[in-house]
């Protein structure tokens, strides 16, 4: 029983070891600069923030760009206020142009840029968030916006590894949107579909129906034929010897 016990022990440290170690390995990725949501439908608009999380102990984040994917333009985006941080915005040429209800875009943006003022800036242990609304977006399946943190001691983190499916996670992943086609809108599908079950419902309702006026006479029948024999059996003397 002590052996069993020593086991037991020693298998639930070497667990806790791996935990620590798995939990360790894990932490720091999700400090890493992300944009949030991280899915939306091609051809749509959304709200979407880049999350930036402060990595250093001593220093603050003073600067943050965003650079915009030249394969897949945007025909606008648009910056919300972050209080004590100001904004500004790169544009780009385009061509072909872009084609956004039924107008022609020459130019979208190519990068934007927050930088903080005054004691603003993302300070160790804390995370900032810096909306923007972009719309409509791209028909591709992935948007990768290369990001840059600067720090007040001059360091600069870029966040611009794109990460590759079945690889390990890169060391500096670039900010990934995932976008997914559009559901097919119910038009003229919908409607002969609805048909086709109309008039399965209808076949299938004069079948049944008839099926079941039929068993329903037989059903009948059977019970009269049953209540004569009884009634005959009861009527007819019984032999006697």
């Amino acid at each position: 029983m002590f052996r069993y016990r020593r086991s037991a022990t020693a298998a639930v440290g070497a667990l806790g070891v791996v935990a620590a170690v798995v939990l360790g390995v894990a932490a720091p990725a999700s400090a890493h600069v992300s944009v949030n949501p991280k899915e939306a439908t091609q051809g749509g608009y959304g709200r979407f923030a880049f999350r930036v999380p402060n990595e250093s102990d001593a220093a603050s984040t003073t600067k943050v760009e965003v650079v915009l994917p030249e394969n897949a333009p945007v025909g606008s985006v648009s910056t919300m206020p972050v209080p004590g941080w100001t904004v500004a915005v790169e544009k780009r040429k385009v061509d072909p142009p872009l084609q956004v209800h039924g107008s022609e875009i020459t130019e979208a943006v190519s990068k934007v840029t927050w930088t903080a003022t005054g004691d603003a800036g993302v300070k160790p242990g804390q995370f900032q968030e810096f909306p923007v609304s972009m719309g409509p977006l791209p028909q591709v399946e992935t948007m990768v916006f290369k990001t840059l943190q600067t720090y007040s001691d001059g360091n600069v983190v870029r966040w611009i590894e794109e990460p590759v499916a079945g690889a390990e996670e890169p060391a500096h992943p670039a900010p990934v949107l995932t976008l997914t086609a559009a559901a097919p809108s119910a038009g003229s599908a919908a409607p002969v579909a609805a048909e086709a079950d109309d008039d399965d419902d209808d076949s299938d309702g004069g079948t049944g129906t008839v099926l079941g006026a039929v068993g329903l006479v037989a059903g009948l029948a059977g019970l009269v034929l049953g209540g004569l024999a009884f009634a005959r059996t009861r009527r007819e003397p019984v032999a006697r010897s």
